[in-house]
């Protein structure tokens, strides 16, 4: 399960990692973000150990989401290093996660 994270944690827990993160910019009332849940959930456990998986609540943190131009979501950005090296917008097929995913994994 992706573990959720703040903007006051972000650092310590997205930039500060030693494994590659994806991070979900998401909301409660957003629905494509509901139907990647499945997705991420199945991901996280697939590449543990190898990549790591957060979750933003954009309606609670605004810092960081806006920080990364996050305007629609949900939007997923991919650090490695503390460095943003891959971001896409909206629903996505496993498949097409897991080819950003082995990038950097």
């Amino acid at each position: 399960m992706p573990s959720p994270t703040s903007d006051a944690d972000f650092n310590k827990d997205v930039l500060s990692s030693d494994l590659p993160v994806l991070v979900d910019f998401w909301a409660p009332w957003c629905g494509p973000c509901k139907a990647m849940l499945p997705i991420i959930e199945e991901l996280d456990a697939e590449y543990a150990g190898k990549v790591k998986f957060v979750k933003m609540n954009v309606d609670e943190n605004i810092d960081v989401p806006g920080q990364f131009n996050v305007m629609s979501i949900p939007t997923f950005v991919l650090f490695k290093d503390g460095k943003p090296v891959s971001s896409f917008i909206g629903g996505r097929t496993k498949e097409d996660v897991k080819k950003e995913l082995d990038k950097v994994a």
